[in-house]
């Protein structure tokens, strides 16, 4: 196991590269597909967040490890509680530690069979599958984007359907309306009746032949180098992104352009270039539907000498990490203090302390760490990031994509 890489940036950015298959896409596919009786989908993703969902659809043991993956975590907990047979449903330290009473506590209401196996309101979990009724549900719209798009996706397998009525402030609705289209995809009747509240209609799947787009989350790394490049014409091409995609981090080309990044469409090719930065006084952006996207637009700001006031981040504090503090922490060793408001608000004025610059990043099991701050090597004289084979997550050939658009990655 690699502990340490450091990473030298070329002088010209000029590559294609092929994207892994997005893992958001692949856990609803899999499942669903899992509830359709159907065949695996094409252009599967090899990330350990999309293994840990085949091994665990496919084994008819007792008891699954989903490790860090917390998509996997909250699908699974619903998937398990109406297929029948008695499950434990574990994960790694961290998983251990992030809360699942929200969704635990909406599954026994419609009749679920789940006990804690050890911490109140966290993983371990005791299932005992059984069929549902289904019915009328109010849940927390604020939390986690995740529970109610596990609870959506065994909607149609209960008897009576679902109504999904959302409280408080939605978070993540692109991830919720991607789960929608591929449930559609598969011939649920699924749909918004208003602003709030979601209605699922009995009736099952219907297999369906599918093959899984590559991954615009992952696409925004590439957007930050473009960014960060010192070479005027620097160009990225992403074949395998749809312009019209389902895909909520679509929208990383539209908040780029204030970066000085241009996106055009060439077929499935997403084709990205340097243009002149549009950005002028303070950068404000809100991610409420894109909280995965927010540690490379603070890294990117930071290293652009960007001064940023994001709203809309208060999943990152339950992520693989804390992330406003993880990102706090690692951009102080390179002089920048960032503050944060209300666990929700990241903000930095410009404001710089001295620092030597040349300390390592950690990653904190979490890949976006890694692959958001890997580019800023484009410029300093380089980026050194500590247990970097935490890119497994969601991006495994991360590093070799690197080497391929000419970065020099050396074990430190």
């Amino acid at each position: 196991m690699t502990k340490r890489l450091t990473i030298n940036a070329p002088e010209r950015l000029r590559a294609s590269v092929v994207l892994p298959s997005s893992k958001s896409l692949c856990n609803r596919v899999l499942m669903i597909g899992a509830l359709a009786g159907g065949e695996q989908p094409a252009n599967l993703s090899d990330c350990d967040d999309t293994r840990v969902m085949v091994r665990a659809l496919g084994n008819g043991g007792h008891e699954t490890d989903v490790m860090g993956a917390g998509t996997a975590m909250r699908f699974l907990t619903a998937y398990f509680s109406i297929t029948p047979g008695e499950r434990t449903i574990t994960g790694s330290e961290r998983m251990r530690q992030r809360p699942i009473g929200v969704l635990v506590d909406a599954l026994r209401s419609l009749g679920a069979d789940i006990a804690y196996a050890d911490k109140e309101g966290f993983p371990p979990l005791r299932i005992c599958g059984r069929r549902l009724e289904g019915g009328e549900l109010s849940l927390s719209g604020s939390v986690s984007s995740q529970y109610v798009s596990a609870l959506m996706m065994i909607g149609p397998m209960l008897e009576r359907g679902l109504t999904l009525r959302l409280t408080g402030e939605i978070v993540s609705r692109s991830y919720i309306d991607l789960t929608m289209s591929v449930m559609r995809d598969f011939g649920a009747t699924v749909s918004w009746t208003d602003e709030s509240t979601i209605e699922v209609a009995s009736g099952g799947y219907t297999p369906t032949p599918y093959s899984v787009e590559n991954d615009w989350t992952a696409a925004s790394y590439w957007y930050e180098m473009v960014a960060l490049s010192k070479d005027p014409d620097a160009e990225v091409r992403l074949p395998g992104l749809r312009d019209d995609s389902a895909q909520g981090d679509r929208a990383v080309a539209k908040m780029f352009e204030r970066l000085g990044v241009e996106t055009a469409f060439d077929g499935t090719t997403a084709i990205i270039r340097k243009r002149a930065i549009a950005a002028k006084g303070t950068v404000e952006m809100d991610f409420t539907d894109n909280p995965d996207l927010a540690q490379t637009l603070v890294v990117t700001c930071c290293t652009l000498n960007l001064p940023f006031r994001f709203t809309g981040l208060q999943s990152l504090r339950i992520k693989e990490t804390d992330r406003i503090a993880a990102l706090e922490t690692e951009l102080r060793k390179w002089g920048y203090e960032l503050k944060d408001e209300k666990d929700s608000i990241m903000q930095w004025d410009g404001t710089r302390t001295d620092t030597s610059g040349s300390a390592a990043i950690d990653t904190y099991d979490d890949h976006r760490m890694a692959m958001s701050f890997a580019p800023a090597c484009l410029h300093r004289d380089s980026v050194t990031i500590n247990n970097p084979e935490v890119v497994t997550k969601s991006y495994p050939t991360f590093w070799d994509s690197l080497r391929t658009a000419g970065f020099k990655i050396n074990h430190a």
